[in-house]
């Protein structure tokens, strides 16, 4: 059932959990597979819901517990947005970027700008301290909500 488009992200996945004594599922690989489809950042409930779409009997502990795992193995990231919600995030296809978070409607956008990460670097520089990884988050409202009273 594993895609070959996602094969490396299976190989690291299943290495993982059998260092943990744990066994590769259908379950779990369905968990990873439709995550690893999904574009966006996606909470536990979102994620919920399109694999029980694929197969009614995964419960939602299970996509919970995967989705840890995910995380602890490096192929997801989760991200705290300030509402309360963790999302999640693909690790391994996504190349550095921030965010741009709307306080109103939730929308996630993210963008990159050399000029901000080098400035980052610059002010590090001169720190003299070594960044080993970092975010950005700004909050405000989306050009949707802004004109919307």
């Amino acid at each position: 059932m594993i895609e070959t488009e996602f094969q490396d992200e299976f190989s690291v996945f299943n290495h993982f959990i059998a260092s943990r004594g744990l066994k590769s599922t259908r379950q779990r690989e369905l968990i990873l597979q439709t995550f690893l489809e999904t574009d966006k950042h996606i909470d536990v409930e979102e994620l919920y819901q399109k694999v029980k779409d694929r197969n009614p009997s995964i419960g939602h502990a299970t996509v919970y517990r995967t989705m840890k795992l995910l995380t602890e193995c490096g192929l997801a990231h989760e991200r705290h947005f300030g509402d309360g919600l963790a999302r999640y995030e693909q690790v391994t296809r996504k190349k550095h970027h921030d965010h741009l978070i709307c306080i109103k409607c939730g929308r996630i956008i993210e963008f990159t700008n050399s000029s901000i990460e080098r400035l980052q670097q610059k002010v590090a520089d001169e720190h003299r301290f070594t960044i080993f990884d970092h975010k950005l988050e700004l909050y405000g409202h989306c050009s949707n909500c802004k004109s919307v009273p």
